[in-house]
């Protein structure tokens, strides 16, 4: 019995360690991730804990949980409790500027679903998920510095207001808190777009990355319930496309809904800087969503809130030094309008945890192998947010567009394996990005032969019967 207890003892030392930067979503379930494998994980967050705040900032656009979410989610045992926590959203619904007639356009095959998910509920489930484990540690208002490339190490301060009581023998309390190193068998960067760890890694030969700010911006209100009940219909996704600006709804739980405008900067300065002209701008072009926000919150929203920018961001490799992976934003921080950056960030978790055990818990090799295969597919999905944007503000209204969409169905009905439409793989599928856009162009080819093959004929039948009945045609 006393050499059974010290073998595992012995093996309870033996268990690597993991330190994580940020406790967002992606630092909180790579958390759950390693909690579950017994690792010992120490989480360093700028913030306070956001169970205990009445309000969090930073960006609140809802959240689109779909398939690759979901995989990550069902691997830590949270997919269930997450999915029934949301909102299930099965079309999109495109809202025609009369105000009074729409177009729905399913997402996929009949039940297939993304699912509308509040951000802030979420963090904080899976926070509490991994806290359950003993050998899981959050350290709140611990702000990660930079990383020691000699030590392979984090450097980290704690923010929390210091004592302003003196030290014995001293002659002030000090202004902040020293900075610290923290020492780990592996880090995981995953504080965010802005990440310090990443920025700490510039000066390293070889590393690329990339950060463009996009000229449109966005504007986030509510829609309040109606006597308790939804304003609109809840299970689909309302968009209402205007060419280069859009406005997008999704439900939430408590029967109100999170609403988005996305729209140029140009255009919320020349239309929607004083008050008269953002109620005139809303009223002519979303006349429906107009009444339902009402005068008096869409005032008051643009008085207090100014646009806010979006950013995309690439960078290679994803890991450095054998022991450092940058997950998540800090990685490929990417537009929203694939709803695919949170469902990269927590495939990401998924991923890496894979790779970890096909390479039997070998670190070196694991972040190496796991930057080989996900770079690419994050450069692939940065550039489809931002593709789809184009699809959201003007193409889902064109005719090219719906036929496009008709054609692919029908081919998928036909052959379900082997041609499945563009959206449906990237959201209801865990096929590679890279793999999906290589897919979508033998797609394409193979359409444009149809449409080149289908001219030909018809312009061969047409010579036909031109020649035919050249008499009558008086040829």
């Amino acid at each position: 019995m006393a050499f059974i207890k010290r073998q595992l003892a012995d093996a309870k030392r033996a268990m690597p360690s993991v330190v994580i930067a940020g406790a967002g979503l992606v630092g909180a379930l790579n958390a759950c991730f390693f909690a579950q494998k017994g690792w010992d994980v120490s989480v360093y967050e700028f913030r306070r804990d956001i169970r205990t705040m009445k309000h969090v900032q930073g960006r609140s656009i809802n959240l689109a949980l779909s398939q690759r979410g979901k995989s990550a989610l069902e691997a830590v045992g949270l997919k269930e409790y997450i999915v029934n926590q949301g909102v299930p959203l099965y079309a999109r619904l495109i809202h025609n500027k009369d105000g009074k007639t729409y177009n729905r356009q399913p997402y996929g095959k009949p039940g297939e679903h993304i699912v509308s998910i509040n951000r802030r509920h979420l963090n904080e489930v899976m926070i509490t998920q991994a806290e359950k484990s003993p050998n899981v540690k959050f350290f709140f208002e611990h702000k990660v510095k930079s990383v020691d490339y000699d030590k392979k190490q984090l450097v980290v301060q704690c923010t929390s207001q210091p004592s302003r009581i003196p030290q014995f023998g001293s002659k002030s309390p000090p202004a902040e808190h020293e900075e610290f190193h923290v020492d780990a068998d592996l880090i995981l960067a995953c504080d965010g777009a802005y990440s310090a760890v990443r920025r700490s890694l510039m000066t390293i030969p070889r590393f690329d990355f990339s950060q463009e700010y996009i000229e449109h911006g966005y504007v986030e209100l509510n829609i309040m319930a109606n006597n308790n009940e939804f304003a609109f219909e809840e299970n689909v996704f309302h968009l209402w496309p205007r060419g280069h600006f859009t406005l997008i709804a999704l439900a939430n739980r408590d029967k109100t809904f999170t609403v988005t405008i996305f729209a140029p900067f140009t255009e919320f300065e020349k239309h929607m800087s004083t008050t008269e002209d953002v109620l005139s701008f809303f009223e002519e072009n979303f006349p429906d969503a107009y009444q339902l926000l009402g005068k008096e919150h869409i005032a008051d929203t643009f008085n207090r809130v100014k646009p806010q920018s979006l950013v995309s961001i690439k960078c290679s490799p994803h890991s450095f030094f054998d022991n450092l992976v940058l997950m998540g934003d800090a990685a490929h921080a990417m537009v929203p309008f694939y709803g695919q950056g949170m469902n990269c960030g927590f495939e990401d978790c998924l991923v890496f945890s894979e790779t970890l055990e096909e390479q039997g818990n070998d670190i070196a090799n694991a972040v190496q192998v796991y930057s080989e295969r996900r770079v690419n597919d994050a450069h692939t999905i940065n550039d489809l947010a931002m593709y789809n944007y184009e699809e959201l503000k003007d193409l889902v209204n064109r005719n090219s567009y719906k036929l496009r969409k008709k054609f692919d169905s029908i081919m998928n009905s036909m052959f379900p394996k082997s041609w499945i439409p563009l959206y449906s793989m990237v959201t209801f599928t865990r096929i590679p990005y890279s793999e999906v856009i290589e897919r979508r162009k033998k797609q394409d080819k193979i359409l444009s032969s149809l449409l080149t093959t289908t001219s030909t004929f018809a312009l061969i039948g047409a010579a036909i019967g031109i020649y035919l009945n050249r008499g009558k045609l008086g040829f």
